[in-house]
């Protein structure tokens, strides 16, 4: 069977969790979008991962990785993971794949990214300045992309660097009279990249048909959220790629018809990083005590995420564009010791009450939110396994946002790790 697992929310939803446990029956885990601003938290018994660019289902010693075309990759952070997972006896050597159509993200982009978040001021959009805006611009912009298959031929890649950081100076200078970089230590890091990463890369959209043809079982790994995709999130505080289930088969080509199942991962509450509208957001106690109970921490940026009630509106929005046919549950556990819950189940918009969430920030940012107020629970929920072990006010949380979203809870996170999950 193949699966598709993608955020509900803005990201941070657990991802990393349900990857890692659904992979240990997948052949082939693929990493379908985004680049190094990703955070994908893996824990095995005392041992906790953190995953930017690595598929979840690297920490399995027998599943295949695959990082496909619509991935930006960063070398050095991919090259630090592929070494800190071999310090602990995990190794990639003949499973993991790169697409050699991904692009590069190199020390310009990440100085272009730092410069231009910093001329925006006030009106910053928040990015986690790993560089992964400006190397999609360069994808789109297409003259000044290099792709991880121009690594193949260091002499041509050199000339094309040279003609893309002269470009980049007059931009540095023009625009934020910055100094100007060097085109030769970043070559000298791509003649080290090459050396290092050469054996990995292959044509994966062949890959991954073949496997296919082959009735190979493949988890598509999604990074970020649906409300942060480039064209169905809330535009412009979103991340640079599709990182809806709608980015699965541009980003690898495959057809979404070869996929059997696409499972939506949502916390129990929600969250936001950085910048834009956030209907449910709770700043004050209630917040407050949901960051430091969930560890409510940025994986790559560490910053402080903020916190607010379960928003079925925005979740229903993104099960619906994301033809889910299930959903994980996350950080059930966090909520424990809440006396009251609510739920977002309207907006009220324009004087009328609507269910669809508009991705239209100007919209979004004077929706009202319309509760339901539910009973909380004190019990601790961390060691539970079965749904009917709950307490009855969590079953019936759990029950109630499945009647509003339309879809069944399959999977419920009661903590970090792998068996800390309720499988319905």
């Amino acid at each position: 069977m193949n699966c598709c697992v993608f955020g509900l929310q803005w990201g941070d939803e657990g991802k990393g969790k349900i990857v890692d446990i659904l992979s240990g029956s997948s052949d082939i885990v693929v990493r379908y979008n985004g680049g190094a601003n990703a955070g994908h938290t893996v824990v095995i018994g005392e041992n906790s991962f953190a995953l930017h660019l690595l598929p979840s289902g690297a920490v399995r010693p027998g599943t295949i990785c695959v990082i496909s075309n619509a991935v930006v990759i960063d070398p050095d952070v991919l090259l630090e993971e592929i070494l800190s997972l071999a310090e602990k006896n995990i190794s990639l050597k003949e499973r993991l794949f790169i697409s050699e159509n991904a692009h590069l993200v190199l020390d310009y982009h990440k100085r272009e990214d730092r410069l231009r978040e910093a001329s925006l001021g006030s009106n910053k959009i928040g990015t986690t300045i790993r560089g992964i805006g400006p190397c999609c611009a360069d994808k789109v912009g297409r003259s000044f992309a290099l792709r991880v298959g121009d690594l193949r031929d260091l002499n041509k890649l050199r000339a094309k660097l040279k003609s893309i950081v002269d470009y980049k100076n007059k931009l540095f200078s023009a625009l934020f009279g910055a100094e100007p970089v060097s085109a030769g230590p970043i070559y000298e890091k791509c003649k080290a990249y090459a050396g290092k990463l050469l054996p990995f890369i292959i044509d994966t959209t062949e890959f991954l048909h073949k496997s296919i043809a082959e009735e190979k079982s493949i988890l598509f790994e999604g990074a970020q959220g649906t409300l942060l995709d480039i064209d169905h999130g809330t535009f412009p505080y979103v991340t640079s790629s599709n990182s809806s289930s709608l980015g699965m088969p541009s980003g690898c080509g495959i057809p979404a018809k070869m996929v059997d199942k696409f499972l939506g991962v949502a916390k129990a509450y929600t969250t936001r990083v950085g910048a834009g509208p956030f209907p449910t957001e709770q700043d004050n106690e209630v917040g407050q005590y949901i960051r430091v109970e969930g560890g409510e921490y940025g994986t790559t940026t560490g910053r402080a995420r903020r916190c607010g009630w379960f928003d079925a509106v925005a979740v229903k929005y993104s099960a619906t564009i994301g033809s889910v046919n299930s959903i994980a549950l996350m950080h059930l556990d966090t909520l424990a010791g809440l006396k009251e819950l609510k739920i977002c189940y309207e907006y009220k918009m324009d004087d009328r009450n609507s269910s669809f969430f508009p991705a239209n920030i100007d919209r979004l940012s004077q929706a009202e939110c319309i509760y339901e107020t539910l009973p909380g629970w004190g019990e601790q929920i961390s060691e539970v396994r079965d749904f009917n072990d709950l307490p009855a006010n969590a079953r019936n949380y759990v029950c109630r946002i499945e009647e509003h979203i339309g879809k069944p809870v399959t999977m419920i996170g009661v903590g970090p790790k792998r068996s800390q999950t309720i499988m319905r």
